[in-house]
């Protein structure tokens, strides 16, 4: 929800083109022979490419790092000149669509995982499949992650960066309700359980809070959703499937903790906003969250790490995942899309340079040791975790539950139609929350309905 995406605005793109999804790129023309166009960019070749998403003048750290990534990369490639183009958001909803339609993307422009599937979809992704194979730790790359980028059997665009939804809790409460401040609660009888206990602590303290309004309430609905093992809709994506046992189970369990344990406080409706500041001001138990709450938390809202701690999504059956990446658009040439990839490789696929540069960002004051992004397995994944240990300033034990995580959970994409399916689903979180009588099958059937419409309409 925090990285809003595109997937309802992008259908129409795919009106807008004729290009094939499992096609080549339309780098890939004329002819060249196929060995010598997926061969390493000849050192000797001057490219120029544009990427998108430099940090703006607003972040001067981070547009300062980006900048100085830019003249060591080029330091080491000569023949190649970057050109960045700076954007907040980087995927902006207003200009997005009508720049990927015209084909006036950047060379490699950035994406929200959500999107990609639309944009393959359309056309408008050069196939990048030819090129990445000498690329270093592509092998160890996050096989869910490189999936989204896949169709058809091509590659289209590498991962940048993931999040995972997981439990944010304080450390501080847990401690005063007599709870193990390092055995967070693992299933939600659980979560129950321990939220009833800090709301007894009294002096407007709430156990657990959920989101309830502008859409936040129906991606938190799919989150705690994927945690029980079901789904928001069927696998063609063409009908509506949380009117489940499992969906019932979780409005079922957001109705007990409201109204029969009175643990989730009186006043409903919240968003991230009202929150927030709930967990940092020492009022607030748990709440879903990605890790990247807890930072904001801390400059934003004047908490302190120390009273925070992050474990895996109860039931320990999904979670919800998002994050970002970078695609190339189709007007590319080889020779571009080769640059681009050595670009990428660079900046966001190796441990200690670029975005994992956690040795300068520690000299830059930003926070350290934050159990994302989780982009690599196996010995890069080891290598960037010894990096970013070692420069931490954060208590990085007390985020080990969550990093340790569990082999059996699933990560899990948002569906399709996110936007329109979260504004519905919210009117059945917010009325479970402020009805006490709410009927639980009926705003689920009702839901399901609509869902179903909106589903057929994109179809």
């Amino acid at each position: 929800m925090k990285r809003r995406h595109l997937a309802v605005l992008l259908i129409g793109v795919a009106a807008l083109t004729n290009v094939a999804a499992c096609g080549s790129g339309a780098g890939d023309k004329g002819g060249k022979n196929e060995a010598a166009a997926a061969g390493p960019l000849d050192p000797n070749t001057k490219v120029s490419i544009t990427v998108g998403c430099q940090p703006p003048k607003s972040s001067p750290t981070l547009r300062t790092e980006w900048n100085n990534d830019v003249a060591a990369f080029q330091k080491l490639h000569p023949n190649i000149t970057i050109v960045s183009k700076d954007a907040f958001p980087c995927e902006d909803p207003k200009t997005f669509t009508a720049k990927l339609a015209g084909g006036q993307m950047e060379n490699v422009y950035y994406v929200y995982l959500t999107d990609a599937q639309n944009i393959i979809a359309a056309g408008q992704a050069a196939d990048i499949t030819k090129y990445v194979s000498g690329v270093k730790n592509y092998a160890n790359l996050q096989p869910q992650l490189l999936n989204v980028f896949k169709g058809g059997g091509r590659l289209y665009g590498l991962p940048k960066t993931n999040y995972s939804m997981g439990l944010l809790y304080s450390r501080k409460l847990f401690a005063q309700a007599g709870l193990n401040p390092d055995q967070p609660p693992t299933t939600w009888d659980e979560v129950r359980a321990d939220a009833k206990k800090i709301a007894a602590l009294g002096n407007g303290v709430v156990g657990y809070a959920d989101y309830s309004a502008n859409n936040q309430g129906g991606w938190h609905f799919t989150a705690e959703l994927y945690s029980q093992g079901g789904d928001m809709v069927t696998p063609d994506g063409k009908k509506a499937a949380f009117n489940s046992p499992q969906g019932r189970a979780v409005l079922q369990n957001l109705q007990q903790m409201r109204w029969t344990d009175s643990s989730m406080g009186s006043k409903q409706l919240l968003q991230i906003s009202d929150v927030q500041p709930m967990m940092a001001a020492g009022r607030l138990g748990m709440y879903l969250s990605a890790p990247d709450n807890i930072p904001i938390l801390v400059s934003q809202f004047q908490g302190k790490y120390a009273d925070y701690g992050l474990a895996p999504m109860p039931g320990s059956r999904g979670t919800l995942i998002g994050g970002d990446g970078y695609m190339f658009n189709h007007k590319s040439t080889p020779d571009q899309i080769k640059a681009g990839i050595l670009w990428l490789e660079f900046e966001n696929l190796t441990p200690g340079k670029g975005q994992f540069d956690w040795a300068q960002k520690k000299i830059d004051k930003q926070p350290v040791g934050l159990p994302q992004p989780n982009i690599f397995t196996g010995p890069p994944a080891a290598e960037e975790l010894r990096i970013r240990t070692q420069n931490a300033n954060m208590p990085v034990d007390d985020y080990k539950a969550f990093a340790q995580g569990d082999p059996a959970l699933k990560y899990r994409l948002e569906p399709p139609q996110a936007q329109q399916i979260y504004a519905v689903v919210d009117g059945v979180v917010s009325s479970v929350l402020t009805n006490r009588n709410a009927n639980l099958d009926n705003l689920l059937s009702q839901a399901e309905t609509k869902v179903n419409g909106i589903l057929a309409n994109a179809n």
